[in-house]
């Protein structure tokens, strides 16, 4: 074979991987927690690996289950769809729920509940509806639905919503396990996105300094531990020793916060107290 046509060769076989290569569709149907999530970290951490992803945010700030429906029932455009395709965002305003699930055929869709309610479950009760009316609305009839698990809020914090738990760190956490656990019982959906765990696992070897605001994710470390979380639950790959970590991280805390996703996804309903080698 000639030189020329060996490169021919090679040129066409890369195409072809790459058009082979598994690319996942995830859409959050979220509010600012999502974007603390998703929106940045999870398409680098997964490419580190091998691995494409499609990521989708369809995010109202602090938006409910019962908003998320009222929204899909009446098809208000009030939506910020976040788009990031090839690791590059697009951001669409006043977009409706529907214009959004029918945008792209999602292989995976998430719910989560707004943080003051997370771990009230009977503020819950309008999930069932919605499950519905995203799964009649979505393009892929085989679609998987997760839910996110979020975080509970920093111990100083001052959102009003932390009243809910006495502001109380540890019992906002496990009152958002509780009702998380039983809702998707409930709901039969299969899997969990444990970030709440895994943020509350890196909390034992960071300290409480993983929020920005006394709820909000910190632009670094605490995005990250919730991007590595989303990632190997994507993936399924072990995200322990994953290559990638944005420039504000070091080495040593990008590995502790891979381990404490990697506990969170192995026992997404109890913290596991992250140790130092």
């Amino acid at each position: 074979m000639s030189y020329t046509l060996s490169i021919v060769f090679l040129i066409i076989v890369s195409i072809s991987d790459l058009q082979a290569k598994k690319v996942i569709k995830v859409l959050a149907i979220g509010n600012s927690f999502s974007v603390d999530a998703v929106e940045q970290n999870l398409y680098e951490l997964a490419k580190a690996q091998g691995d494409s992803l499609v990521i989708g945010n369809a995010y109202i700030g602090g938006c409910s289950l019962d908003r998320h429906w009222n929204d899909a029932k009446t098809g208000k455009a009030e939506y910020s769809y976040r788009k990031i395709v090839g690791g590059l965002k697009t951001v669409y305003e006043n977009r409706s729920l529907e214009s959004i699930i029918k945008d792209d055929n999602w292989d995976v869709i998430t719910f989560q509940q707004s943080s003051p309610l997370s771990g009230k479950y009977k503020s819950y009760k309008k999930l069932s509806s919605l499950i519905k009316y995203v799964s009649k609305t979505a393009i892929n009839k085989h679609v998987e639905f997760a839910f996110h698990m979020t975080w509970a809020y920093a111990k100083n914090s001052t959102h009003p919503g932390f009243i809910n738990y006495n502001k109380d760190q540890t019992e906002m956490y496990l009152s958002i396990v509780n009702a998380v656990e039983r809702v998707i019982r409930k709901n039969k959906i299969k899997r969990i996105i444990p970030s709440g765990t895994a943020i509350q696992n890196a909390r034992t070897i960071f300290g409480d300094v993983l929020c920005r605001d006394g709820y909000h994710l910190s632009l670094s470390i605490g995005r990250y531990v919730a991007a590595c979380t989303w990632c190997e639950f994507l993936t399924g790959k072990n995200i322990i020793g994953n290559l990638y970590w944005p420039p504000t991280i070091s080495a040593y805390n990008a590995h502790y916060a891979q381990v404490s996703a990697y506990e969170a996804i192995e026992t997404p309903y109890e913290v596991t107290r992250i140790c130092e080698f």
